[in-house]
Formats: C-alpha cells, sequence, structure tokens
C-alpha cells in the first residue's frame, strides 16, 4: 500500500513539473516555440545597413521604435529591440548576423534585412533557426518569387516583405520608357547585387517585351568612381534612355558623368529605387533625372494596428532621411507584433509563441491596412502593394522622393 501511495504521488508531482515547462493546451510545433516569462520581455530584432548606408538605417530603426512604442505591451509584456545588427548591405554580413540572431533562443522574430544582398546572406539561417522576418526595403525577385508561381533561388521560409518585388518596378519602367517617353533604345547597368541584377534583368525582358531593344547590358562593381568604360559602350549602342538601379553612390557617378560624356549628353536616364535616397537627391547633378521608386503618396492611409497615418507621425516622419522606407518598416513592425499576438498563448505565467504558427499568421495575412496601402502576403512572402511611380527630379534643394512629382503610375 505504501508502494501504491508513493507511485500515485510521483506521478502527481512529475505530471505537476512537465507543465511548469509545457502547459495543459500547448504542444509546440517542429520548430520549437519561445517562453516569456511574466516578467522578462518579448524580444524582437532589426537588421540594418549601419555600416554603409547609415540614413537610411536611422529612418528604418526610427519607425521601428516607434511601431514597438505605439503597440504597446504583447498580453502584458514589453517588447524590447536591443540594437540593430549591422548586415553592411552584403551577404557576408547578412549571414553573420543571422547567426548571432539564430544563436539566441529568445528572439522571436525580425524586421530586416534592408539590403537584398544582406538577406540572401540571411535568409538561409533565419529560416533553419525557425524565425520569422518582415523585410521593409528588399526588392530582389530572388528572395521571393517570379510573380508566376516559381519560387526564386534565394527563397526561404519564414521570410516575407512589405516592400514590392522588383518585377513591379521594371515593368513600370519599360512601360514609362516606351509608352511614355517613346523610347525605343534602352541601356541598363547593375552591380552585380542580387537586386540591382534582377531590376536590369527583369527590366530588359519587360522592355523588349513591348517591342522595344536593350541595346547594352553594363556591369561595375561597388565603390566604382570612374564609369568612362561602361559609357563608352552605351555611346557606341546609340540608346534613347539608361535605366540604371544602382545603389547612390555608383548612381551618383554614372549619372554625373554620363551628361558630361560625349554622345550621352541627351540620352534620358531613369533611376532606380535604391538611387533614389537623400546622399543622392541633395547633389545638383542628380537634376534632370526620372526615378523609379514604391508610391510615397499614402494619403489619408491609416495603420489598422495603431490608428496613425501620415499626418499623426508628420514629426516622426520630418525627422527622417528616408519616408519611404520609414513608413515601409512601421507597417512591417506592426504586422509583426500584431502576429507574434495572435499566435501567443498566456499559460501557467508563461508566454508561448510557436514558431510554426508565426509564419502561418504572417503568411495569412489578407487586406492588412496599413499607411504603405493594403497588404496581402502570398504563398512565397510577396505582401506588398506592387504600386510604383515614377518621379521626376528637377530641384536638388528636394531630397525626398515622396515630395518629387509624379510622372507615372503603375499598378499590377
Amino acid at each position: 500500500m505504501a508502494k501504491r501511495v508513493f507511485h500515485i504521488a510521483f506521478l502527481v508531482a512529475l505530471a505537476a513539473g512537465c507543465g511548469e515547462d509545457e502547459p495543459l493546451g500547448f504542444e509546440a510545433g517542429p520548430l520549437g516555440a519561445v517562453e516569456v516569462d511574466a516578467d522578462a520581455t518579448v524580444q524582437v530584432r532589426s537588421m540594418l545597413p549601419l555600416t554603409g548606408l547609415q540614413n537610411i538605417s536611422e529612418s528604418i530603426q526610427k519607425a521601428i521604435e516607434l511601431a514597438v512604442e505605439d503597440y504597446g505591451p504583447i498580453h502584458g509584456r514589453l517588447v524590447a529591440l536591443n540594437q540593430p545588427v549591422d548586415t553592411m548591405c552584403s551577404s557576408d554580413g547578412g549571414s553573420e548576423g543571422a547567426r548571432q540572431l539564430a544563436a539566441d533562443p529568445q528572439v522571436v522574430g525580425v524586421i530586416g534585412p534592408a539590403c537584398s544582398e544582406a538577406s540572401v546572406g540571411a535568409s538561409p539561417v533565419l529560416s533553419a533557426a525557425g524565425l520569422s522576418t518582415i523585410s521593409p526595403a528588399n526588392a530582389s525577385p530572388d528572395l521571393t518569387s517570379d510573380l508566376a508561381g516559381n519560387r526564386g533561388p534565394d527563397y526561404h521560409p519564414g521570410y516575407f516583405r512589405v516592400y514590392s518585388n522588383g518585377l513591379y518596378q521594371a515593368q513600370a519602367v519599360a512601360h514609362f520608357a516606351y509608352d511614355e517617353l517613346g523610347l525605343r533604345r534602352m541601356a541598363t547597368i547593375h552591380d552585380g547585387d542580387s537586386v540591382t541584377q534582377g531590376l536590369a534583368t527583369a527590366f530588359a525582358n519587360a522592355f523588349n517585351a513591348l517591342g522595344g531593344e536593350v541595346v547594352a547590358i553594363a556591369t561595375v562593381s561597388k565603390g566604382d568612381t570612374d564609369m568612362s568604360a561602361v559609357l563608352a559602350d552605351f555611346a557606341a549602342a546609340e540608346p534613347d534612355g539608361i535605366f540604371l538601379p544602382l545603389f547612390a553612390a555608383e548612381g551618383y557617378h554614372l549619372v554625373s558623368q554620363a551628361k558630361a560624356f560625349d554622345g550621352l549628353e541627351e540620352v534620358t536616364l531613369i533611376a532606380g529605387s535604391s538611387t533614389s535616397t537623400q546622399e543622392f537627391l541633395e547633389k545638383p547633378e542628380s537634376e534632370r533625372v526620372y526615378l523609379s521608386g514604391h508610391d510615397s503618396h499614402f494619403g489619408t492611409n491609416a495603420n489598422q494596428v495603431t490608428g496613425k497615418d501620415v499626418n499623426a507621425l508628420s514629426a516622426d516622419y520630418q525627422a527622417a532621411t528616408d519616408a519611404n522606407f520609414f513608413f515601409h518598416a512601421y507597417d512591417a513592425t506592426t504586422l509583426l507584433l500584431s502576429a507574434i499576438e495572435s499566435v501567443a498563448v498566456d499559460e501557467g505565467g508563461k508566454l508561448y509563441i510557436d514558431r510554426v504558427a508565426l509564419r502561418e499568421e504572417i503568411a495569412a495575412t489578407t487586406d492588412f491596412q496599413g499607411i504603405i496601402g493594403t497588404l496581402t502576403c502570398d504563398e512565397f512572402g510577396d505582401c506588398g502593394t506592387g504600386r510604383v511611380n515614377i518621379y521626376y527630379h528637377a530641384d536638388s534643394s528636394v531630397t525626398d522622393v515622396a515630395q518629387l512629382p509624379v510622372e507615372y503610375q503603375f499598378a499590377p
């Protein structure tokens, strides 16, 4: 009898002990779950190009911090961001930063990376660790899909973005150049980066499909300043226009030198969204250039979670150096936080956030009303609106692309 009483007591104690780690009614999925104590914080991180693109990083981080503040606690627990991880806008930097985050079992989700090339390195590491990421700034088609149901070579489960697939931008530029400007011969250029090469290739395909001819596709390296060899090849090909989806530094050197290069003085220049930064726009040589980028005219759109719109965030928006990335980051953060709150299970004094459930919740996003527009995620993580504007830059005293006149609007 004594042995039977001991056996029952042991089973009761064992059941009670197991309940401390995994409460009745909760069962972690195959990727595990994050456990958050009652007095602990929900850990969210950001991955940004602090080295190289400081202004963009500051705008994105400011928006993330503001969104966390506006959102408030999740089941009574504050959200902690800590310091952003520097990806250096490179694949190696992205993979190294991802390994840092993957090593911390308390990290629930990630906002970023902000550079497509960094996501190429980070995405497989974060995916394998079960993390969910939402980028406010990636455009490379390789990270998601070709928008025709075929996954990109760098797609990994758990990756999402609110910034639109670059294929939309390529289509917008092709239609603007061919239909609106009447250009028939175009040249384009990239630096081998996932996003610039993807945009140049997609633009060439789209422009050729319309009946135009891409007469030259050139490659430069990051950090190049002398564009004379490339410009000589372009001049020999006699294009009507050049589409340059480069980053700001290389874009500036190509634009400034093209305007003075024999045979290219009157060629139409159309830059990509990666060029449309304060550093580029403030230079006088950037004038008389068309800029393609995601829709920056958000009107009265309000974020459905916080109720904030452009006017409500005007002071913070004016302090940011890049409004477009600022509002994309704000919406991305509130989308992630609302998904975390939706799947979190609060039992036994702990909060349990299942990693598979979080991915599924984000993937199921439909008609999420953000400041940047209505967001719906597809099967490969594309959640952006697909809307693209072509702006005209005539005055270098205007350094915010959102304040430039819109020459053309594209919507899928």
